[in-house]
């Protein structure tokens, strides 16, 4: 039986990545045959990251069965994952957030959550010296992923661990941190194309803060005006995307990767309550800027309150 590798919804780089990384592992280091899956489309940079590997983009699936050994990587929350989960046979977790439960095993099982910023790099370490064997293609995802998590170290999330995963990597493949850093952050901030819906929900997760259901948007860019041009009609957009995935609110904060900073939409009274309570700040229009938030799970899920 073949087991499914997928991450969370809304699939980012990470979770695009990681699948595909385990399920080399387990197939040709483990001898247990994998399949990397996605449970959406890939964003913009982890198209990127497909592309420039030349990697195959993993099917997109939208449930399991009772019948479907997985593995769970870099989410342990049901909310991101398939409706059918815990009818699955889940065989191991790997991760690195916060521990969320819900989930169920059907036997014990192995699970790795590790404070690193990124899911590639508890993978380098589980997979240890058999990283010698992978090919280019896998090496080039787990630099990728990590570079995308951490933002090239930018994000407070990083630790000189990842940091000390990703030069070896460049090192070993003969790549440019800084060009292929550039190259990533290029292709995130392309979101032409994208309707005020996908971009609500392209990086989004979903958190209860005091009893309400929210949902935590955040779209990382050296381009925050592109975003922020739209911002009105991006906050005339969330209370139907709210009211669609189950939520009371849609928070949206726009990461500008190179001045390290966020700025929060600011659509009504809830969000300003949410805002000067959470962050400290005064909210006077429509939008507030937060300087040096950067990371949605060390700096804005922790701090969210009213």
């Amino acid at each position: 039986m073949t087991t499914l590798v997928f991450g969370h919804k809304s699939p980012d780089t990470d979770s695009t990545g990681s699948p595909l990384i385990w399920a080399w592992y387990l197939t040709e280091v483990r001898g247990t045959p994998a399949k990397a899956v996605l449970l959406g489309e890939p964003n913009t940079e982890a198209a990127f990251m497909l592309r420039h590997w030349d990697l195959p983009k993993p099917q997109i699936i939208s449930d399991v069965t009772a019948d479907d050994r997985v593995v769970i990587v870099d989410t342990n929350n049901p909310a991101e994952l398939p409706p059918s989960i815990n009818d699955a046979q889940i065989m191991a977790i790997i991760d690195h957030h916060m521990l969320v439960g819900g989930l169920k095993s059907k036997t014990p099982i192995n699970v790795v959550i590790r404070p690193l910023a990124c899911t590639a790099t508890v993978m380098h370490d589980i997979i240890g010296d058999d990283l010698a064997r992978a090919p280019r293609a896998i090496k080039g995802a787990m630099l990728t992923c990590i570079l995308s998590d951490t933002l090239e170290f930018r994000s407070p999330t990083t630790t000189p661990h990842d940091r000390a995963v990703a030069e070896k990597l460049a090192a070993d493949l003969g790549v440019s941190i800084p060009e292929l850093a550039a190259q990533m952050f290029a292709a995130k901030s392309d979101v032409s194309t994208f309707s005020d819906a996908e971009l609500l929900r392209m990086d989004s997760k979903e958190y209860t803060v005091l009893g309400k259901e929210l949902r935590i948007s955040v779209l990382e860019t050296t381009s925050p005006n592109v975003v922020l041009d739209r911002k009105a009609s991006l906050m005339a957009s969330m209370p139907a995307v709210a009211t669609q995935d189950g939520a009371e609110q849609v928070l949206l904060f726009v990461i500008d990767i190179l001045n390290e900073e966020a700025t929060l939409l600011v659509p009504n009274d809830l969000v300003k309550q949410i805002a000067e309570a959470s962050f400290g700040c005064k909210v006077s229009g429509d939008t507030v800027v937060l300087p040096g938030i950067m990371s949605r799970k060390k700096q804005i899920i922790p701090m969210l309150k009213m």
